[in-house]
């Protein structure tokens, strides 16, 4: 059976709504997804890149999860990327590991989703924001799916019931996407 990991790169994970949420609710399911928490993994930063990389090689498909900060990953998916993403291992003439290999990202924004137009707050759209990751994963020749997006609940309105139902409503759909990422 397939088999998906998730690089979860949040770096206060227990104070997260949204992402401990998807988290937990994947985490039932061990036999199709691995959560591998880079935050826990590796609290001093320091990554085991032949680790890493030996733990890609066991999944046919990689879904990088994080809450996006000024338009951009936490710092240690940055690392991430810059130390297990080697040429000759992920990129250049013999670098093959993540061809073909399914990519795709779950992110929660800060900002509503009308934000995210050309006439919004941000200026551009959220598949714009998220485009770097997109040229990594097709630099790597893997195979860039859509990506999961959720735009978080007002942490200045508290946590409501309907905030909490939307959020454990994203968790059930976070699941169903990663099925259909493993099935497509």
């Amino acid at each position: 059976m397939p088999k998906t990991l998730i690089i979860l790169a949040h770096p206060t994970i227990s104070q997260s709504i949204v992402h401990k949420h998807w988290a937990a609710r994947v985490r039932h399911h061990t036999d199709r997804f691995t959560v591998h928490e880079l935050y826990t993994a590796y609290p001093q930063g320091k990554l085991d890149v032949a680790a890493e990389q030996k733990l890609i090689e066991t999944h046919d498909a990689m879904v990088w999860q994080f809450p996006v900060y000024w338009f951009n990953c936490p710092p240690l998916l940055k690392q991430w990327f810059d130390e297990v993403l080697t040429h000759g291992w992920a990129y250049g003439s013999k670098g093959k590991a993540l061809t073909g290999r399914k990519i795709a990202l779950a992110v929660s924004l800060g900002a509503p989703a009308i934000d995210y137009r050309a006439d919004g707050a941000v200026g551009c759209s959220v598949a714009e924001v998220l485009r770097p990751f997109e040229l990594t994963a097709k630099y790597c020749n893997a195979d860039y799916r859509p990506p999961f997006i959720f735009h978080t609940i007002d942490s200045n309105a508290g946590y409501s019931e309907a905030a909490q139902k939307e959020v454990e409503q994203s968790a059930r759909d976070y699941l169903a996407w990663l099925d259909a990422l493993q099935q497509t």
